[in-house]
Parts: C-alpha cells; sequence; structure tokens
C-alpha cells in the first residue's frame, strides 16, 4: 500500500490530534511527535510491503497452483500474513 508524502502527514496529523483530544497525551515538543508518529506509520507501511511480498512468493511456491483471489488464496494469504506479523512481533 503506497501513501503519498501529504496523506501521510495528513494521517499523522490526525492520530496526533486524536490522542490529544482524547487526553491520552501531552506533547512537549508537537513538531517531533508529529514527526515521530509519521516515521511510525512508514515502518508500518514498509513492513507490511515486505510482509505482502512474502506471503505472496510463499503462496506461489506452492506445488499446486492456487489463483490469487480464490477462496483458498484467501485464506492462506491471511493465514501467512498473520504468521509473519508474529515473527516480526508486530
Amino acid at each position: 500500500m503506497h501513501f503519498s508524502e501529504d496523506r501521510l502527514t495528513h494521517l499523522a496529523h490526525l492520530i496526533h490530534d486524536g490522542l490529544y483530544k482524547d487526553d491520552l497525551v501531552d506533547y512537549p515538543d508537537e513538531d517531533k511527535a508529529l514527526r515521530e508518529i509519521k516515521k511510525v506509520l512508514m515502518e508500518y507501511l514498509h513492513l507490511d510491503e515486505a510482509i505482502d511480498e512474502t506471503v505472496r512468493a510463499k503462496i506461489t511456491s506452492q506445488r499446486r497452483g492456487i489463483a490469487e483471489g480464490s477462496r483458498e488464496w484467501e485464506i492462506l494469504y491471511k493465514k501467512y500474513f498473520e504468521e509473519e506479523l508474529n515473527k516480526k512481533r508486530f
């Protein structure tokens, strides 16, 4: 999943504002907090992309061809994706 710089910034602001409005956090340095939120979002998106590639390769490497979009493919994708997330402890 690819997000533009503007969209990431917008999401970071939404998270930043939501945490503040719900009185979950006080920011001693708001700019630094926004940068950290954006950094975490970017790390998550890169992790998501890497796991997606790993899972697709794993499904493709199986002996019998499994058509992408089929019910079996979707079940395996979800299963392997969760396994990879657990390996990354995310």
